[in-house]
């Protein structure tokens, strides 16, 4: 059983038919006319896709026929499915069919799978915070498969609690604060550091992401206590581990500090980085993701505190997620059949130590083909495009565009992901979402501010000595229009039937959310940081729809 989340469009618009009718239902308007049930592979669905949207990249393309497929062909009948709604709770089922193709339905309501639906108003704040992550990929169809989703998903459609992953850290639970991390740290003998995520790092801070402030006063609390944590917390993913160790306590017999121990591999100098971290340059660790990552070391690079989180090419979670393989001495045929079953258009080939001796692609089995019909596995395999974890994600994304695709491997030269140029357009996708909600904000509350508002009230909102240079709302700042708005007579020019405190509440709320993503945290907005400022966003949708 595989469970999958399936959204009922951008805004909600499918999700009253789907719950009426029983269905999932995807859009992708121009495909109506096409029933896919015909379309028994991913190039056939690729090959659809293109036609109904020409002007459209490869990326996009190749992006769309991979939900596609999933919808079509990968959901099987007795998986479960998630629904999230608008009215912020969610509606899990469990699929009872086969794709069907309604020729006869609206535009847009065509392409669909049975569904009996188990449940329909889960609470999203019952559900713990690493599966409502998991839930908030943008795309339309997509699988969740970590921390035990389907058995967790299954709970629930069953009414019981959301039980948690089932790998949770129990210890990590009970460090509630500060003071409790730096007890256990304490208690510890040096061969059995305590280890644990980065997400369950940040929240014995009572934090979710890594913005630069908290990034700063955590390294100066561990600081002041003498802690470090290697690899850095502010490198890898959220569910990256880390160790948080005693860096500053005297060296053991041999002369060797904690760090160096655990490290195993550093050298004389790396210890003199460990003293530039706990002392006033600062340093800062390699990157790592996973248990892999413990065995990095810190370099002594005095410049690196001023990058006080770096975007890696291991934040993106593919990175840190092993790719399906062929190994060296594998046939041809067991490449092509993978490609073929999982809808690749490359595999890695690793050696027997798990490194990378290259890449096979439908393009390298063609091309050693053309010169001998009867090319092998090692003939078709060619150079891949190979990224280091520690890399600036940056840098490499001309070659994802170029190849479609780049390889990664962790401290030990091993394979451990692969970054696909799908990968990015969700990434970067997930990340221009909330930039673009709260533009679409903003620019909603000048445009009412301006025209029911006259200048001279808006002006008298800033201090005197701006008010010359106020022509518009649009010289406002964000905070300015709490101000504005708490003057009766300018809220009752709104004309708006809706409570005011409760406006200037969420109002207050979207500001905060605002500066926070100014700072730009490498950490993904959840759903559920992302609610509030999408719940003012409707509001005002909904107050002024010709806007």
């Amino acid at each position: 059983m595989r469970a999958w989340v399936v959204r009922a469009g951008e805004n909600g618009e499918r999700e009253r038919a789907a719950l009426e009718e029983g269905v999932l239902v995807v859009g992708w308007d121009r495909l109506a006319m096409g029933d896919l049930a015909d379309a028994a592979t991913r190039d056939d669905i690729k090959a659809a896709v293109a036609a109904a949207y020409p002007d459209e990249g490869p990326y996009t393309i190749g992006n769309w026929t991979g939900q596609l497929y999933r919808f079509v062909h990968e959901i099987q009948p007795g998986d479960l499915v998630v629904l999230p709604l608008k009215s912020l709770r969610v509606a899990i089922g469990r699929v009872t069919g086969a794709y069907e193709f309604r020729a006869g339905a609206l535009e847009g309501m065509r392409h669909v799978r049975p569904v009996e639906w188990l449940v329909t108003d889960i609470d999203r704040q019952d559900i713990q915070s690493d599966l409502l992550d998991s839930m908030g990929s943008l795309l339309t169809v997509f699988e969740i498969s970590r921390f035990g989703a389907a058995e967790r998903v299954a709970a629930m459609a069953e009414g019981k609690p959301d039980p948690g992953r089932p790998d949770a850290d129990e210890l990590a639970a009970s460090l509630t604060e500060p003071a409790k991390l730096y007890e256990e740290v304490r208690r510890r003998s040096p061969e059995e550091p305590l280890t644990l995520s980065i997400r369950d790092f940040l929240a014995i801070w009572g934090v979710q992401r890594r913005y630069p402030a908290t990034t700063e006063q955590i390294k100066n609390e561990l600081q002041a206590r003498g802690l470090v944590t290697v690899p850095s917390f502010t490198e890898g993913t959220l569910d990256s581990r880390i160790a948080v160790l005693a860096g500053g306590a005297e060296p053991d017999k041999s002369g060797a500090s904690a760090v160096t121990r655990l490290s195993g591999s550093l050298v004389l100098e790396a210890a003199h980085s460990i003293v530039a971290l706990l002392g006033d340059t600062g340093g800062r660790t390699s990157s790592g993701s996973g248990s892999a990552g413990l065995g990095a070391h810190l370099p002594p690079d005095e410049e690196a505190e001023t990058q006080a989180v770096a975007y890696r090419v291991s934040n993106l979670d593919s990175a840190n997620r092993m790719p399906e393989c062929v190994r060296v001495g594998d046939s041809l045929g067991t490449a092509t059949t993978l490609m073929v079953l999982r809808g690749y258009s490359q595999l890695p080939v690793l050696d027997e130590d798990g490194r990378l001796r290259g890449v096979v692609s439908w393009e390298s089995i063609g091309r050693a083909r053309m010169a001998d019909a009867n090319a092998g596995l090692q003939t078709a395999t060619v150079r891949g495009q190979e990224a280091d974890g520690s890399d600036d994600l940056l840098d490499w994304i001309g070659a994802i565009q170029q190849f479609g695709y780049v390889i990664v491997r962790d401290h030990d030269h091993k394979v451990c992901g692969l970054i696909t140029a799908s990968d990015l357009t969700v990434q970067f996708g997930t990340r221009v979402r909330p930039f673009v909600l709260v533009e679409e904000i903003e620019q909603r509350l000048r445009r009412v501010v301006d025209r029911c508002i006259p200048l001279e009230r808006i002006r008298a909102t800033v201090p005197r000595g701006r008010a010359a240079q106020v022509h518009s709302a649009a010289n406002l700042t964000f905070g300015a229009y709490k101000h504005l708005l708490k003057v009766p007579e300018n809220w009752a020019a709104l004309g708006w039937g809706i409570d005011q405190e409760h406006f200037l509440a969420a109002l207050e709320e979207c500001r905060n959310f605002r500066n926070g993503l100014m700072h730009f945290s490498p950490d993904p907005v959840t759903e559920e940081q992302l609610r509030p400022a999408q719940g003012l966003l409707e509001l005002l949708r909904s107050l002024d729809p010709q806007i």
